[in-house]
């Protein structure tokens, strides 16, 4: 059985996706959030990053050819703006502990 043939990891990619989409479309008001909002928030990002985190581990460490060649894609599309996957969770983190830093946490 192949990576993407697995019903678990369908359901657990279309749930992150499904997450993030929600919480790309809730931070659009995060401006207007209190400080245990902003707090809240950040909570959940730093979350879902970690849950992206693993997955993306979980495709890296697949012998499965289509897991190999997402990770490949990946790698390219990044590659174009000078980053790697390793770069690209720093940077995520990073903002995080920016906008931490911003409301005083």
């Amino acid at each position: 059985m192949g990576f993407f043939d697995s019903e678990i990891v369908q359901q657990e990619a279309m749930q992150l996706f499904q997450d993030y989409q929600s919480l790309v479309q809730l931070g659009s008001g995060y401006g207007k959030f209190d400080r245990e909002g902003k707090k809240m928030y950040i909570a959940q990002m730093e979350a879902m990053m970690e849950r992206y985190h693993i997955f993306m581990k979980r495709f890296e460490l697949s012998e499965d050819f289509q897991a190999q060649m997402t990770v490949e894609q990946l790698k390219t599309q990044l590659g174009q703006f000078g980053m790697t996957p390793d770069m690209m969770f720093q940077q995520m983190h990073q903002t995080l502990e920016r906008m931490k830093a911003e409301i005083g946490t």
